[in-house]
């Protein structure tokens, strides 16, 4: 979550008149995250999300975001739900921007993952892939394999001004990911951006997930690369084998990884690792002065990348033998 749109009070209470949720009473950014512009309401109602979609979110696509949210709570994924107006509509349109309002989803999400965490977000990322299988509405995954080499191409000229060198290194990790990803694997909804801050605990239990933004259909266990990627290393860049066991373990006891998905592992996670280094490349070279964000490092997914380029097998990861 971050803020890039400023609103005003009178427009913003404007714009909730067509929604269910009371009067406002106040309202404030959230600066965490990278995409879109959230605020945290609190009207006579109770609390809400407002969202105002930016930056990378294609407006016609919003319709699957809204669906998949209700879809998943009618298959027993906690997330948030859309608010609707009277004639059945979620989207809006406040400050220039497409916006909607979702609730408020109780818990706070881990400063400092363990691997109860870790085992948890695993076996809930199975579950939301089951609860998916049967959404009507697809969506390409804008962010995949395919959409790397032209986000590079956006950040190339630079980017040796992050790190020397980067740019050829870069280069030659897309060269490899091109030409060997796999495409054979078993598919669906997936989540695609499961961070710890999109995931909310009350004391050690889950209570649930968020932010469906980048939400699309591609490789199921792609998904599963992305948390290992988001929540297995230490602040000092170590992969913690603990948690890595703890998060497959987890995952495998609502839905076990098929044989092909387990030896593609450590290139899924290389790939996932690429992935988060071209968009906080990116960001980090154009996120516009004034903006409400915090700026993430892009160095962080190089050095995870490094680590997955030489992972041979995924029992490297703490994956236990089928």
């Amino acid at each position: 979550m971050a803020v890039y749109t400023d609103i005003s009070e009178d427009e913003l209470s404007a714009f909730l008149g067509a929604y269910p949720v009371g009067g406002l009473l106040s309202y404030k950014g959230i600066a965490e995250g990278v995409e879109n512009s959230n605020y945290l309401l609190h009207t006579t109602a109770g609390h809400f999300i407002l969202t105002l979609y930016e930056k990378r979110v294609n407006p016609d696509d919003l319709p699957f975001f809204v669906g998949l949210m209700e879809h998943l709570a009618q298959g027993g994924v906690t997330c948030p739900q859309p608010v609707k107006r009277a004639d059945g509509g979620a989207i809006g349109r406040l400050a220039g921007r497409p916006a909607a309002i979702v609730t408020f989803l109780e818990g706070m999400w881990p400063r400092r993952p363990n691997a109860g965490h870790c085992r948890a977000v695993g076996a809930a990322l199975a579950r939301m892939h089951l609860a998916g299988r049967d959404f009507a509405l697809t969506r390409h995954n804008a962010l995949g394999v395919d959409g790397w080499r032209p986000l590079f191409d956006m950040a190339a000229a630079r980017a040796d001004e992050v790190e020397p060198g980067l740019h050829a290194e870069i280069s030659g990790e897309l060269d490899i990911l091109e030409a060997t990803w796999p495409k054979e694997l078993p598919a669906g909804v997936i989540h695609a951006d499961l961070f710890p801050d999109n995931v909310f605990f009350l004391g050690a239990e889950l209570s649930g997930l968020i932010d469906f933004y980048f939400a699309c259909n591609d490789l199921l266990a792609y998904d599963v690369a992305v948390c290992l990627n988001a929540w297995c290393f230490e602040r000092d860049f170590s992969f913690n084998i603990t948690k890595g066991q703890a998060l497959l373990a987890g995952y495998q006891t609502v839905r076990a990884l098929t044989p092909a998905e387990r030896d593609a592992l450590p290139l899924l996670a290389r790939g996932a690792a690429l992935r988060f280094l071209l968009t906080r490349l990116y960001d980090w070279l154009n996120t516009p002065e004034g903006a409400v964000v915090t700026k993430k490092d892009p160095r962080e997914y190089l050095r995870r990348l490094r680590f997955h380029a030489q992972v041979r097998d995924a029992a490297e990861y703490g994956l236990e033998p089928a």
